[in-house]
């Protein structure tokens, strides 16, 4: 008999998201907070209420790759072109930092000399950290509307670089595990994939632009650009072997200069994503965690990793931010705004646990630390974009 329980499931995470949500706000913290919360509570962790299912993680990925396609849209590139170098640098030294911060980390807990593999894990644990999920600090960033400020643009495009570099260094690594793994083929690959943006960027920009005189201010407009939305996700996912989330980014930035068309769009899938996928996506990290099976030495690794989490990301981002002239308060935003690994890091450890890179008994370290950031990085970064100096008036 076909169970009907996911539909008690989303009608418990919608009200819990949306009461935790407004409870967030009423304590001037950004809904988000609530809603991740929300997810770690009804998960296995605490109540047990709702569990992962097949139908959650499809719904939560469409929720990602909505929030993407807006983020996408609403970027200056203006801006963006302003601080694409400095992107550049930001992603590679939060990345590097995190990178040896994590293996070390591994190292002083767990060096095993009589594992052939012990330095492999180890670095893949920093592999991990090197992760970023901007979308949540994009959610931030929106509710605050500092999105298509200096910072934002210079967080986005550092995270879109970020993935990247991810993606090649999880290769590398892999490939060592995995001698059928080649790292060449996929750094081609990536190559090729922003070459294939480039193209279609040139053809559909001025496709949308004669849809948007036809189809002024009409639902067709909304739908197609959710098709390509999805279409280059899915490209970018199966033929060039990168994220999903990083194709739906490009979609947004391809459409996002053309204005009328960005504004009607955004404003219609905003509807459909913050009342069923946003929410569901949210909860779903919180749903993920599984603290079942701790001993002391995990948590204490498990703090360690933590706070070395947080500060390569900071000081790596912020530094980064500092050598292209941004202030002082502007890199600890773009800092703190990369601290968030969310499902990226998720998705990376299981990609690690797959290849036999990392202990089953250290994955809920993982994903501990990986909700923790989440959760820290919406407050620390409304607590530090409330105190940006205000200009003189001398």
């Amino acid at each position: 008999m076909e169970s009907y329980d996911f539909l008690l499931s989303l009608a418990v995470i919608l009200l819990a998201t949306k009461a935790l949500g407004v409870l967030s706000e009423r304590v001037h913290m950004p809904q988000v907070v609530g809603a991740l919360v929300a997810g770690v509570l009804l998960g296995p962790s605490v109540f047990g209420f709702v569990s992962e299912t097949d139908f959650l993680v499809k719904t939560s990925e469409i929720g990602v790759i909505m929030l993407m396609f807006l983020a996408g849209l609403d970027t200056d590139l203006a801006e963006l072109k302003k601080t694409g170098f400095a992107s550049f640098v930001i992603a590679v030294i939060g990345a590097v930092l995190p990178l040896i911060g994590g293996t070390i980390c591994y190292e002083i807990f767990f060096k095993d000399l009589a594992d052939p593999m012990d330095f492999l894990k180890a670095l893949f644990i920093g592999v991990v950290l090197t992760a970023t999920s901007v979308s949540i600090t994009v959610e931030t960033l929106r509710e605050m509307g500092k999105l298509k400020g200096k910072v934002g643009t210079a967080v986005l495009g550092a995270a879109v670089i970020d993935d990247i570099l991810g993606i090649i260094v999880l290769t590398v690594i892999t490939g060592f595990a995995d001698p059928s793994v080649k790292p060449i083929r996929v750094m081609g690959n990536i190559a090729l994939f922003f070459v294939f943006i480039a193209i279609i960027g040139i053809v559909f920009y001025k496709a949308f632009q004669k849809m948007d005189i036809i189809w002024a201010n009409h639902r067709r407009l909304a739908i197609v650009s959710l098709a390509f939305c999805f279409i280059l996700s899915y490209i970018a996912e199966v033929f060039f072997g990168i994220a999903d989330i990083t194709g739906a980014y490009f979609a947004g930035i391809i459409l996002c200069n053309i204005l009328d068309l960005r504004e009607y769009v955004a404003k219609k899938i905003n509807i459909m994503n913050y009342m069923f996928f946003a929410p569901i996506f949210f909860s779903s990290i919180g749903i993920k965690t599984n603290l079942e099976g701790f001993t002391s030495e995990i948590a204490a690794f498990s703090i360690v990793l933590l706070i070395i989490a947080i500060l390569t990301k900071v000081l790596g981002c912020g530094l980064g931010a500092k050598l292209f002239k941004f202030t002082n308060h502007e890199a600890l935003a773009v800092g703190v705004g990369m601290i968030s690994r969310g499902e990226v890091a998720l998705i990376v450890a299981q990609k690690g646990a797959a290849a036999g890179l990392i202990n089953t008994d250290l994955f809920p370290a993982i994903v501990l630390v990986v909700v923790v950031t989440t959760l820290v990085t919406p407050i620390l970064l409304k607590l530090v974009m409330n105190k940006e100096p205000k200009p003189s008036n001398a």
